[in-house]
């Protein structure tokens, strides 16, 4: 069976609302980062990375929300969560998703991790000062450039769709309000009315 491990308010929200979608069996296994669970030997051994998500699998351990979302997709087909028959669109997915991981997310960590960047207070604080302005920035591009409606790719719901919505749930502590973003923020209404992220949402904040 799949081990899944996540944080609450985490990306690693994305995956397991793609494993909810597929149907099969797997363990959700919470790591409270609130306890510093995720630097404890038992969870180091799982990913010496010390983050989530986390997916165990027959074959080995996988990690970061991109690998894992395309490992769901390819491994359960049936669900349909991407367009896996068409390489030129999967790898469109996966640009997206990619984008979401490597600048849209490390635009906001610089609100709460900035040490990663810097040791100066001053440096850390302007960084923090910088999120609003990032995270505006990377979503407006999103609403011009790259959402192609109803949804993410645009007419298939796909796991961009699970991945965007999960860092639109970030935009408020970042100072952005999803309003300034009628498109997306449209989008971020029918994912909270869709049943199995409800699902999801409610297992990760009981």
């Amino acid at each position: 069976m799949l081990i899944f491990f996540y944080a609450a308010n985490s990306c690693a929200l994305a995956s397991h609302i793609a494993l909810e979608h597929t149907g099969v069996d797997y363990e959700a296994r919470r790591v409270d980062f609130s306890k510093g669970e995720q630097k404890s030997a038992a969870f180091l051994a799982v990913n010496p990375k010390g983050r989530v998500p986390a997916l165990v699998t027959s074959q080995g351990v996988l990690t970061e929300t991109p690998a894992i979302l395309a490992y769901i997709c390819q491994t359960y087909p049936n669900a349909a969560l991407a367009p896996l028959h068409d390489p030129f669109a999967f790898a469109q997915v996966q640009s997206f998703n990619s984008y979401l991981c490597s600048t849209v997310h490390v635009a906001h960590a610089h609100r709460y991790r900035g040490y990663r960047w810097a040791d100066e207070p001053e440096a850390i604080a302007a960084m923090v000062r910088k999120v609003p302005d990032s995270m505006r920035e990377c979503f407006a591009l999103i609403e011009k450039d790259l959402f192609v409606g109803p949804w993410v790719r645009g007419d298939s719901y796909t796991v961009c769709d699970m991945y965007l919505f999960t860092i639109c749930r970030w935009l408020e502590g970042d100072g952005v309000d999803i309003r300034e973003f009628p498109v997306l923020a449209a989008h971020f209404g029918r994912m909270l009315q869709n049943k199995i992220v409800q699902r999801v949402l409610s297992r990760q904040n009981d």
